[in-house]
């Protein structure tokens, strides 16, 4: 009689013990963990199922063992795609040194050839557009379902029509997007009106025929490109709606005797809320990427002498979520 009650006593433990543990796998099984490498993602947003590119760093930041980390959309230009935004930048290379998540989302529209609603499409195409501003919250709101990170440090840059992208999340999303960091692209939004100043580093090249540097010289799609603001206009928008000292403070990143491209940064100080409005200008660059080769020659040239990557980043860290 005893010991059946003693090895009835063992089962029940023994059964228990096993139920924990059964809890316990399924528990952990349920938090879902991106591991280290590329993810292809797709969302139902607004009646349409979007999708992105999320690339995990194969360990965290130096010092940060664990925690959560810093996340960085890099949004691809008109007739592109988050595929051709990854090769484009080589933005992988740095996330996996420096420890963030980056994410390439893809835009609407055709096959490989995909744009954002920035602003101002030709005529009212815009208007029909899908709400890419909600897309990309719901990308972060799926992303923090599947990995650990740092609302904080959330950050946006984009190429051409998706620098026009990243001037309108920080316009309207000024509350989830720490800074931003626009490449050859220029505001094409009406009215921008953030809730916080959103620290700004741009870069572009004076010879972009794509979106020009300024309004009135030769370029492609100029009777579009005429309506938005161009770069000067840009930075003298930002500079105002950050409370910026209006007279920049100047520096010579590279003189042009490596590759004939001098490259100078001009940086507004003095903003409201710890912000900066940073321009940096590749004298005779085009609609390139700096630090990266063109893939083909008629978008101009780039300066391999700087590059925007480590700019940017090097920029994003010092301006986390205030």
């Amino acid at each position: 009689m005893h010991g059946g009650f003693v090895r009835g006593c063992v089962s029940s433990i023994l059964c228990v013990a096993l139920a924990v543990v059964a809890w316990t796998s399924v528990a952990a099984h349920d938090i879902v963990r991106l591991p280290p490498g590329n993810h292809r993602r797709f969302l139902e947003v607004g009646g349409r199922r979007r999708s992105c590119i999320v690339h995990v760093p194969p360990r965290p930041a130096a010092g940060d063992p664990g925690g959560p980390l810093p996340v960085v959309l890099a949004l691809h230009g008109a007739a592109m795609n988050g595929w051709l935004m990854q090769w484009f930048t080589g933005l992988d290379r740095l996330a996996d040194r420096a420890g963030f998540i980056v994410v390439y989302p893809d835009g609407t529209g055709r096959g490989p050839f995909l744009v954002w609603n920035a602003g101002q499409f030709p005529g009212n195409v815009w208007r029909r557009r899908p709400d890419d501003v909600a897309f990309l919250m719901a990308v972060l709101d799926d992303l923090a379902s599947v990995a650990p990170v740092d609302a904080a440090r959330t950050y946006a840059c984009g190429f051409s029509n998706g620098a026009m992208m990243c001037y309108r999340l920080a316009a309207e999303r000024s509350d989830r997007i720490a800074a931003i960091a626009p490449v050859a692209g220029t505001i094409a939004v009406r009215h921008a009106a953030p809730a916080r100043p959103v620290p700004v580093i741009h870069f572009h090249g004076t010879l972009d025929r794509f979106v020009p540097y300024t309004k009135g010289r030769p370029g492609l799609g100029k009777r579009w490109t005429d309506r938005i603001d161009d770069v000067p206009e840009s930075i003298a928008r930002w500079v105002r709606l950050a409370g910026c000292e209006p007279t920049p403070v100047a520096d010579v990143l590279a003189d042009g005797t490596r590759d004939g491209l001098p490259v100078t940064r001009r940086r507004h100080e003095g903003c409201d809320g710890q912000a900066e409005v940073v321009l940096v200008t590749i004298d005779g660059g085009g609609h390139t990427w700096p630090g990266r080769r063109p893939p083909v020659w008629f978008i101009g040239k780039s300066t391999l002498a700087v590059a925007a990557n480590d700019l940017m980043w090097e920029f994003f860290s010092r301006h986390p979520l205030r």
